[in-house]
């Protein structure tokens, strides 16, 4: 039987455990009002953003992006690049992996800091999901935690 650190309220599970929904991503020149229609249709809160190499570039925040399109300072055939939010890759901000293997544990210690973490595979080639806090609270509250 496995030993659990009293400290770990997640009881060891993975992000695996989450059950999150594939994640999509949007091409840098898809349009702001189908990338709403898509983060709607789908629930989703934050898009990543790749380019023509499927190279991740960055980030939509759906809720900012539709407060600018409603308050017209985005037009609704602008493309998603000029909104996005970029990823910095600095060696001060080391990039931290988040796979499905990555305990619960740290996953919460990351989004302590983070609004959400992309989950990839190991080389970091293919965003597979977007987690959040919230996703972090359904589950303790599903296994009643």
């Amino acid at each position: 039987m496995l030993s659990y650190l009293p400290m770990d309220k997640y009881r060891g599970a993975v992000v695996e455990d989450l059950q999150l929904p594939p994640a999509f991503s949007l091409p840098s020149n898809e349009s702001i009002s189908r990338a709403i229609e898509l983060a709607y249709d789908r629930d989703f809160s934050y898009i990543p953003v790749l380019n023509s190499n499927r190279r991740l570039l960055g980030y939509v925040d759906v809720a900012t992006l539709k407060a600018k399109w409603e308050g017209g300072i985005a037009n609704p055939n602008d493309s998603v690049v000029k909104y996005m939010t970029k990823f910095h890759r600095r060696a001060s901000e080391p990039y931290t992996l988040i796979t499905s293997d990555t305990p619960l544990a740290d996953l919460a210690e990351f989004l302590r800091h983070n609004e959400f973490a992309l989950v990839t595979d190991y080389d970091r080639k293919f965003v597979l999901a977007v987690a959040t806090s919230q996703d972090l609270e359904n589950f303790v509250s599903r296994r009643g935690i």
